[in-house]
């Protein structure tokens, strides 16, 4: 049975999260890194970690869609719940910009990188690696990670440029494959185009996936993410899958043994 780590889930979001993290076990599923996003999910997810020692490895962040909804006592809390416990977590995230015109109602571009810039102070003091989100704004994504000095970053579920990719990948950093590589083209060309030294694979369960029939993904659906980069690089399962979990160990520092498959 193939070992996989999926490298980005919200796993505070998750209903039955017992039978979920089961099934993952099952499937073959070796470690998770679950990300929190405000100040509730950060806490519900080092106590998940906590819970599943060398299973489930925590990551603590801001996402840009909870900033437009904190005012400035909030989000003062916020970033100094993620300096005081970041040390206790494998990486900073998920942080990052989003451009979505929904997004910019609540938190303006200026905003958005006034933040990032904060938190990414914290990853550079605390020696870890960034979970980035950078939907619609991947070259300031990458502008502010590069001037901010990051070293270790991986682009979570990757859709943009083609010339955007060669620069994060010049500069070292990784992107992710989610189930939607198996429908969506600009997320299966950026996994085509990126090399396999530079990809990781995840979830970002339990977000919903599949255009004639959704639905609602957890940990195990990895599996989807590991079948369709395959394809998409003609290269086999088995091999795919120890390539992304040697460059998740290296990025995320995880030790490199993990609980045996069930």
């Amino acid at each position: 049975m193939t070992a996989l780590i999926d490298t980005h889930a919200h796993l505070d979001e998750i209903e039955g999260i017992v039978p979920a993290l089961e099934l993952a076990k099952q499937a073959g599923v070796t470690a998770i890194i679950a990300v929190g996003q405000d100040l509730n999910s950060n806490k519900k997810t080092l106590s998940l970690a906590a819970q599943y020692p060398g299973f489930v490895f925590p990551a603590i962040g801001l996402h840009p869609w909870a900033i437009g909804s904190l005012d400035p006592a909030q989000l003062e809390e916020n970033i100094a719940f993620i300096k005081s416990n970041l040390s206790g977590a494998v990486a900073l995230g998920e942080v990052g910009l989003d451009y979505d015109k929904r997004v910019l109602k609540g938190a303006g571009k200026d905003k958005q990188k006034e933040v990032l810039g904060r938190l990414l102070e914290f990853a550079i003091s605390h020696a870890k690696p960034v979970s980035l989100h950078s939907r619609y704004a991947w070259q300031d994504s990458l502008s502010l990670v590069r001037e901010a000095g990051i070293k270790r970053l991986v682009f979570h579920w990757y859709t943009g440029f083609s010339g955007t990719l060669s620069e994060l990948i010049e500069a070292g950093y990784y992107i992710s494959a989610t189930p939607a590589a198996e429908y969506h083209e600009e997320h299966r060309r950026a996994i085509r185009e990126v090399p396999v030294e530079r990809l990781l694979l995840e979830t970002d369960c339990p977000v919903y996936y599949g255009r004639e029939q959704r639905y609602r993904s957890q940990p195990s659906d990895v599996f989807r993410s590991l079948r369709a980069s395959a394809r998409i690089k003609s290269i086999a399962e088995s091999d795919l899958a120890g390539i992304t979990a040697t460059n998740t160990i290296r990025l995320f520092g995880l030790p490199t043994e993990h609980p045996q498959q069930a």
